[in-house]
């Protein structure tokens, strides 16, 4: 097979376009993969170190604040769109896959129009301007959820799952002792997001000192950005923080709960293990989608939500430590998590490419 896979611009996007390469790399081991993303986002610096031919093409999203801005937008994702024909009939590929991000569009809409097969992915519950835009081009589109089918034409939309959780499932545990902890002590992380948030970051630190004598482990992920701010502060013996944590995933399948912003990865891990969590969306993503992706897991008994207005001792340690000496509660909610995770999401996926290439143009 060939294949151009293209995402940008967060993890959301870009670990789940990896799960699919290396599920048509497993599946067809002399397959060629092209990788288009940006030139300036963080896939330009991880895909090239993994081995995957990659072009990176200049695009960028549209300000809502700043309409006078787009009119160079608009420019930049007409120019794209021509170097991404370019690109393609270069390549010549079997398949063009979109996994979200603003490159997507260019490339998928520059697919079409050269009359290529196209497929793409929806990781949230409510669908990204980019997907929305470019559903009526592709011939196939997967979603991660399965409220998210009501949104696309019911003859092309399948639910396959993120195809990131496949992958989650696959990693071995990790030992807590090489992390400092107890073994028969539960664990609760609290991370919200990669690089962390100033909001929070206060938040978090004023309630701290509530986990002081709990009978449960918090680990505290800073973020790289905030950890130095944690450092004056007088921890509790079970509280610790850490800038990042190598083999994230390792260690959330020793994890009894996680704290969490609700992006799509996040969603991705925490159904695939079946892991209660506690979700605090972010109110600043477009169309409030981590408050949406949030929701569908409240409704169907799997988290816990608790808004950042709402996000303080008062709401935050009553929910901890319901979930945890619950054991029924507790139980439901593993259940629900897991009840909405896909384990072979990434083979579902690839099996939609496959049915896609031999359908008819």
């Amino acid at each position: 097979m060939k294949a151009i896979v293209c995402a940008g611009g967060t993890g959301g996007h870009i670990y789940p376009a990896l799960a699919i390469i290396n599920k048509i790399k497993e599946k067809e081991s002399l397959s060629e993969i092209l990788y288009i993303g940006t030139t300036d986002r963080m896939e330009k610096d991880i895909i090239p170190k993994l081995g995957i031919k990659y072009v990176g093409i200049e695009m960028e999203g549209i300000d809502r604040k700043n309409i006078l801005k787009n009119i160079g937008v608009f420019f930049k994702y007409m120019k794209a769109i021509k170097e991404a024909k370019k690109v393609i009939k270069e390549f010549d590929p079997n398949i063009v896959i979109g996994v979200g991000g603003y490159i997507t569009a260019p490339v998928i809409i520059a697919a079409h129009k050269l009359k290529y097969k196209t497929i793409i992915h929806e990781q949230n519950e409510t669908p990204g301007v980019s997907n929305k835009l470019i559903s009526k081009y592709a011939n196939r589109i997967c979603v991660s959820l399965p409220d998210t089918v009501s949104y696309f034409d019911k003859n092309k939309v399948v639910y396959t799952g993120n195809p990131r959780s496949e992958e989650i499932v696959n990693v071995s545990p990790a030992n807590k002792k090489d992390y400092g902890l107890q073994e028969d002590k539960k664990l609760v992380i609290i991370v919200m997001g990669s690089l962390g948030s100033t909001t929070m970051t206060k938040k978090i630190k004023a309630i701290i000192p509530s986990f002081n004598m709990k009978d449960y482990q918090v680990i505290i992920v800073a973020g790289t950005e905030y950890y130095d701010s944690y450092k004056t502060l007088n921890l509790p013996k079970n509280v610790a923080v850490v800038p990042y944590i190598d083999n994230f995933i390792n260690l959330l399948k020793k994890t009894d709960l996680i704290v969490s912003r609700a992006g799509a990865s996040t969603i991705a891990e925490i159904t695939a293990i079946g892991i209660p969590s506690i979700l605090v969306p972010s109110p600043y993503v477009t169309n409030n989608h981590q408050y949406k992706n949030a929701k569908e897991l409240e409704d169907r008994g799997a988290t816990k939500l608790i808004t950042e207005d709402d996000f303080s001792y008062k709401t935050l340690i009553p929910a901890i430590d319901e979930i945890l000496t619950n054991n029924d509660l507790y139980k439901k909610m593993k259940y629900n998590a897991k009840k909405l995770g896909v384990t072979n999401s990434a083979t579902k996926f690839y099996e939609e490419i496959k049915k896609v290439i031999k359908e008819d143009k």
